[in-house]
Formats: C-alpha cells, sequence, structure tokens
C-alpha cells in the first residue's frame, strides 16, 4: 500500500535532488559561491531546520504530484 509506493519514490526523490543541486553550479556559479558562503556563516541548528523544511516540503510536493 502506502509504504511501498513511499519507498518506490524516495530513490526518484534522491536523483532529482542531485539533479538540480548539480545543476544550481553549472548555470550560476556566481550564485552558488554565494549561498555556500551565506550558509558557511549560518549555525548548525539552522541549517538543520533548513534541510527538514525542504525535505518536507519535497515530500509533500511528491505526494500530491502522485
Amino acid at each position: 500500500g502506502e509504504q511501498v509506493e513511499f519507498w518506490q519514490v524516495v530513490p526518484v526523490a534522491v536523483v532529482l535532488v542531485f539533479i538540480i543541486e548539480g545543476m544550481l553550479p553549472i548555470i550560476s556559479p556566481h550564485r552558488w559561491r554565494n549561498m555556500l558562503a551565506m550558509a558557511n556563516q549560518m549555525e548548525d541548528r539552522v541549517i538543520r531546520n533548513i534541510g527538514l523544511v525542504c525535505m518536507l516540503i519535497g515530500v509533500v510536493l511528491l505526494y500530491l504530484v502522485h
């Protein structure tokens, strides 16, 4: 049921993330460098929260798309 679908979607989501992450430095190296510099100044806690929010949004979007 639901569980099986989730685990079928996870690898696709991971691949998409890698593709998108890989595109950023190619499309706009300058903006990517600025993002890294900003991330460098943030606390671990803030970065974890951003990651968590992005993950949740991604899961919700995948759920809505399917």
